[in-house]
């Protein structure tokens, strides 16, 4: 005998702060499938089986539950980042390592780079009014900082790197292959996620960084 199907719809629960994560969870499907304007809160109600007015409650309006989607999205991938034990590397295997995790981070959470997206629609409006964003992404800048400081200090990278542009090298190079998947593969009628040519853009990325950084 086949087995019901799987509901997907959560289950309501009594504990608030499950509540409000299994918002948040669905909140970010939500928003970043169909944007700020065309995300409905009626439909993250039904599906997390709480109530409008609930969700009102804890996040104060639509716009207060999409800016904490939006730092629940940085304060994530900073909180792994913060765990990969950089400075045990050395300087290279460090911003090597920096580089992997990025990609792998994008490439597995394609609304995170969806929810990027879609706030620079909206030219950064509701990600300047957060109080947590900014310090929240200070801590990879620190990380960077310490690397580069450390392979200065050892003669391996050159004195002018400045920690702000690589990590903006980082994230654009990893970013683009996510964000631009669809159009990029249809016009030059190549697959992006294909496993061989994912694996040769993640050490290509890593090569390029460090070829720019490295003393010659």
């Amino acid at each position: 005998m086949d087995s019901a199907p799987r509901d997907k719809t959560r289950t309501r629960t009594n504990d608030p702060e499950r509540t409000k994560a299994d918002i948040l969870t669905v909140a970010t499907e939500e928003f970043s499938t169909y944007g700020l304007s065309g995300a409905r809160v009626d439909a993250i109600a039904e599906r997390t089986r709480t109530s409008k007015r609930m969700i009102y409650y804890y996040f104060g309006s639509k716009e207060g539950l999409y800016l904490a989607v939006l730092e629940k999205a940085y304060a994530d991938i900073r909180a792994v980042e913060a765990d990969l034990r950089l400075g045990d590397l050395s300087p290279a295997e460090a911003i090597r390592r920096l580089i992997e995790f990025t990609f792998d981070y994008d490439e597995d959470h394609p609304d995170f780079i969806r929810l990027v997206t879609i706030e620079n629609i909206h030219r950064a409006e509701h990600l300047s009014a957060s109080r947590n964003i900014g310090r929240l992404n200070l801590s990879v800048i620190e990380a960077i900082t310490g690397i580069i400081a450390r392979g200065q200090a050892d003669g391996s990278f050159r004195p002018d790197v400045e920690p702000l542009d690589i990590h903006m090298m980082i994230s654009a190079l990893c970013f683009f292959r996510v964000a631009n998947r669809h159009t990029f593969g249809a016009i030059f009628g190549v697959d992006l996620s294909e496993p061989a040519l994912r694996a040769r853009h993640r050490r290509m990325t890593g090569d390029a960084i460090l070829r720019l950084i490295e003393r010659a």
